[in-house]
């Protein structure tokens, strides 16, 4: 439950902390823009399917600083650089800069790449970084280095959190659990354990992209990875937040239930001290979540590839508010299926791109919640066509 906590906040009891009270009809919690697709890596689960080279019709620097100040004028909490690899861009430095000098606080994704080195991490401390996030999808070299295509990208990784520690730059460990890597989920927390960050943040593989069918997770794996995130977060120093696993706010709140019903009272541990501010409940495609890509479309999400028109035609915040397609995704009337009849919709919604990544539909369930409405009744299934997802991926 929510509860009013002073104006402009409210406070969260399912996850213990003060969020800002955003109206996502107005503008989101949360803005990425994709400065480059350009990479030296390879990921076997790259939404973008990055290239090593700059595309020609990538967002200039002061097309860049334009969209920055749209940002700022429409007080978006949180705003991330990422790729690609936005190193890969020489007017990053000046882009941070920017950023900082009209207020907006800025997250940065790069690549574990040999362009990431001490002197850059240092630089953009310097610049007004507020956040540095690494990927780190193994406990160990082999497994990190085979889902990022290049060998030696673990240690570098390593690297990269030593020097941003050094630096002061508060650090976000970014983890996308699949196939891959699920045997290694005990090792990936201990080693998470390990390290000092602000933020564990838990990618659930959309198969978009290189992201493959047979690499997703079932419905009961969801609930299994959702289990050892939730133990972990009783005793964490760090926050623990996941992306496109919408249902684990869904898991969250049945646990606090639980544990109400069983007299324990919720674990508050101390965090790590961090500049950025945490999503609000009910963060979904579209709704409180704006993705702008490298040559200015403006998407629900990164994983969803519905484009709702060009930053280069209109303001971001008129694409935001009043384009059909984020309209429609914030209204949840219109979820289908065991979403549309789930009580816990309103926090949860499930993930629209997972939803139309596996049938072609936004509006349709999430393919991967285990959870049965109360009263709900499934319809007869009826025979399946190939989808959108089997066509673009050639199965």
């Amino acid at each position: 439950m929510v509860t009013a906590a002073g104006a402009g906040w409210v406070f969260d009891r399912t996850m213990n902390v003060q969020i800002p009270a955003i109206d996502f009809n107005e503008r989101p919690f949360l803005a990425i823009w994709e400065v480059t697709q350009a990479c030296d890596l390879a990921c076997v689960h790259c939404r973008a399917s990055a290239q090593p080279n700059r595309h020609p019709m990538e967002l200039s620097t002061t097309e860049g600083k334009d969209l920055i100040d749209q940002i700022a004028k429409m007080q978006v909490p949180v705003f991330v650089l990422t790729g690609g690899d936005p190193i890969k861009r020489p007017d990053l430095f000046e882009l941070i800069a920017h950023a900082r000098s009209v207020g907006v606080r800025v997250s940065l994704t790069p690549s574990a790449t040999p362009l990431l080195t001490r002197e850059i991490v240092v630089r953009l401390k310097e610049a007004g970084l507020a956040r540095l996030a690494v990927s780190l999808d193994g406990s160990s070299a082999a497994t990190h280095d085979a889902f990022r295509g290049m060998s030696g990208s673990f240690a570098r990784t390593m690297d990269a959190v030593r020097w941003a520690n050094e630096a002061g730059l508060p650090v976000q460990i970014n983890t996308t659990f699949s196939r891959r890597n699920i045997g290694e989920i005990d090792a990936m927390v201990a080693l998470i354990e390990s390290l000092r960050i602000t933020l564990w943040s838990v990618f659930f593989l959309v198969p978009t992209g290189r992201g493959k069918l047979n690499d997703l997770l079932n419905a009961d794996e969801f609930e299994q990875v959702f289990q050892k995130l939730h133990q972990l977060s009783r005793t964490a120093r760090f926050d623990i937040k996941t992306t496109e696993a919408q249902h684990y706010r869904r898991y969250l709140l049945q646990q606090h239930a639980a544990d109400r019903r069983a007299g324990m009272a919720s674990a508050s541990t101390e965090r790590a001290p961090d500049m950025i501010g945490r999503a609000p409940r009910g963060l979904n495609d579209g709704k409180g979540f704006v993705f702008i890509s490298h040559t200015g479309e403006v998407f629900p999400s990164g994983f969803l590839p519905l484009s709702a028109g060009s930053i280069r035609r209109q303001p971001l915040s008129v694409i935001y508010r009043e384009s059909p397609l984020f309209r429609n995704l914030r209204d949840t009337d219109k979820l289908e299926g065991k979403c549309g009849a789930c009580e816990f919709k309103k926090i949860c919604g499930g993930s629209r791109a997972r939803a139309y990544a596996l049938t072609g539909n936004p509006h349709a369930e999430e393919p991967c919640c285990s959870y049965i409405p109360r009263g709900y009744v499934a319809p007869p299934p009826m025979v399946k066509t190939a989808t959108t997802l089997h066509v673009l991926q050639g199965a």
